[in-house]
């Protein structure tokens, strides 16, 4: 299990699953043939198997424990959940997350807060689990906050999604709607970035003077940091996601700041450098 830390904070990342994935160009419509040759030497076969030319994907949440919390950033897909866009996830039934969460010495109820970058069925499955045929918030004990523009655009959407991971969350009186740059204190805060959906934040951790962003679905490969042109076929605003991209890249390129991914391959955090064409991904080594 890889861990870190930010200055007072402890940080482990719970995987669900790491695997091949769907096809790179089906995953990105730019990722011709062509258009990766200059990357498959550095993508293979970490991030991209030689073989298929699918992605190697993790699905994972980042456990964050700050001198006054127990923080749960996403929430994977989970068991049980139903879904038509990749069939591997769809009645999932595992207990690896689970699993993995114990191993970092962490239960379900220990946990004060929960916070999704955005409300996709990758990023909030464990935030509910089927108990006696229903769906009941996995922790009992924390206060899931939704960013206000999250929420309302997953709501006026509803879906499945939203009726297993959110509604019984609402119903139990454990969800709270915040802005979209709350601050749980001054070491978590939240920040919009919207694009690949219309409210999904960041999440930044901050203690002693370091300073790690979570940066969920703004790439999920890291070929995107030297094309960061490249869309997923996932982003809701083509062009608004890849603003934020480059933003992000930019801001933090040559800079401390350790960014966490949601689905890059293991080990997942790193550092932006240049690039030959734009940025690259250097993986951290701790």
């Amino acid at each position: 299990m890889e861990t870190f830390r930010i200055g007072e904070i402890d940080v482990a990342r719970i995987i669900e699953s790491e695997g091949t994935f769907l096809h790179i160009n089906r995953m990105f419509p730019d990722a011709t043939e062509q258009a990766l040759r200059p990357y498959r030497h550095w993508l293979e076969p970490g991030a991209l198997c030689p073989k298929t030319g699918k992605m190697i994907l993790p699905v994972q949440s980042y456990l964050v424990r700050t001198p006054h919390h127990r923080i749960l950033i996403d929430a994977c897909v989970g068991n049980h959940k139903s879904t038509d866009f990749f069939k591997p996830w769809h009645n999932l039934q595992s207990m690896a997350w689970m699993n993995n969460l114990a191993a970092a010495g962490m239960r379900p109820e220990d946990i004060d807060y929960v916070l999704c970058t955005h409300l996709h069925f990758d990023h909030s499955g464990w935030n509910t689990r089927l108990i006696d045929g229903q769906w009941m918030p996995t922790f009992a004990n924390a206060r899931y906050l939704f960013a206000r523009q999250e929420y309302t655009r997953a709501e006026n959407r509803g879906g499945v999604s939203f009726e297993e991971n959110v509604v019984p969350v609402m119903e139990a009186g454990l969800g709270i709607i915040v802005d979209d740059d709350h601050a749980i204190d001054d070491h978590v805060w939240l920040e919009p970035t919207f694009g690949h959906t219309a409210g999904h934040v960041v999440i930044h951790l901050a203690s002693q003077g370091q300073h790690a962003v979570m940066i969920g679905d703004i790439m999920h490969s890291p070929v995107q940091c030297e094309e960061p042109d490249w869309h997923s076929i996932a982003d809701d605003d083509i062009d608004a996601a890849r603003a934020t991209r480059k933003r992000i890249l930019d801001r933090y390129c040559e800079t401390k700041t350790r960014v966490m991914t949601a689905h890059f391959p293991s080990p997942s955090t790193g550092f932006l450098i240049p690039g030959n064409k734009a940025f690259r991904f250097d993986y951290a080594k701790n």
